[in-house]
């Protein structure tokens, strides 16, 4: 008698491994095209500009319906909202005026004129810029002492805190003066106003950063029997970048404003607070408004150029 063979119940085949290169899981933006992108922000921006032209209305209608209307009986609104839009001095500049005010700004004249406005953003730049790297340095260095030492964590970092509360427009007067005081005037007292709004910021974030590193990496730099300074280039400065490049960005934006005040009492020839002062002195909203817009537009480059620096240095962090 042949006896059969016992049947042994066979594994499962396993699941295939997933490609090592397989495709990556996509974010939900990575996949919409340029309109689907810039849709909501077009919107945004009719919006605003319909506000804008209904708001320059209402605020420009009396001068136009006492100068201009009054002894025009049976007007419309048809008749009144194209007034209130080209008028010479409008108490609210429509959207238009300020582009073409703009626009002949910068190609009526030479780039050296004073009369251009990227003349005057250049002198602005250069101040903030100056007091952007001066500002950086300074946060900096407060944050290693601070972060290396318990006695100057105590004792410091509570007064960087209470050095913001100080409004900028009263603490220009004063360092305007107490430098102009020993001979430093021009460049130098805009780039120290910059410097005081931009390292803040910078310390405040490399504080964190460079306390990031948890216990688990400090204890394998000990292994490694690393030194202090190792530990530093090696653990602690990759570890803050993620926190130093945001505070980089709102740091630029705060010197740019910094560096616009610091023009303001000083009765500067050049740059936008000089811009914004000449206007306000002859009564020219259309050049004050062009003067904000183009420091608006200044300041969106300069935190653009800290954008694509960050994307250049930190390649491997996820933003």
């Amino acid at each position: 008698m042949v006896m059969d063979k016992p049947v042994v119940p066979t594994a499962p085949a396993p699941a295939p491994a997933p490609a090592p290169f397989g495709p990556r899981s996509q974010s939900p933006t990575a996949t919409l095209s340029p309109w689907q992108r810039s849709f909501p922000v077009l919107v945004v921006l009719a919006a605003l500009a319909v506000i804008w032209y209904a708001a320059a209305v209402w605020l420009n209608a009396p001068q136009i319906i006492e100068r201009v209307l009054a002894d025009r009986p049976g007007w419309t609104l048809l008749d009144l909202a194209p007034l209130t839009w080209n008028m010479e001095r409008p108490v609210l500049p429509a959207p238009h005026q300020i582009a073409l005010d703009l626009w002949n700004s910068i190609t009526g004249w030479p780039l050296d004129s004073p009369r251009n406005l990227l003349f005057h953003a250049y002198v602005t730049s250069t101040a903030t810029l100056l007091g952007f790297v001066m500002g950086t340095l300074l946060g900096a260095v407060l944050a290693v002492l601070i972060v290396h030492s318990r006695t100057l964590d105590r004792s410091l970092f509570p007064w960087i805190i209470a050095s913001q509360t100080i409004p900028v427009l009263a603490i220009a007067p004063i360092i305007i003066v107490i430098l102009g005081s020993v001979g430093l005037s021009g460049l130098v007292p805009k780039a120290i106003i910059s410097m005081y709004l931009c390292f803040f910021p910078v310390a405040v974030a490399l504080v964190k950063g460079l306390r990031s590193p948890g216990v688990l990496e400090m204890e394998l730099m000990h292994t490694y029997a690393a030194s202090k300074s190792n530990t530093f280039w090696m653990l602690r400065v990759p570890a803050s970048l993620p926190f130093l490049f945001p505070s980089l960005r709102v740091g630029i934006a705060a010197g740019l404003v910094g560096a616009i005040v610091g023009e303001l009492p000083t009765g500067a020839q050049a740059g936008l607070g000089a811009r914004l002062l000449t206007g306000s002195y002859y009564g020219n909203t259309i050049q004050i408004w062009s003067a904000l817009v183009m420091a608006a537009l200044l300041g969106l480059f300069l935190t653009a150029c800290v954008a694509w620096a960050e994307k250049a240095l930190t390649p491997g962090v996820k933003k």
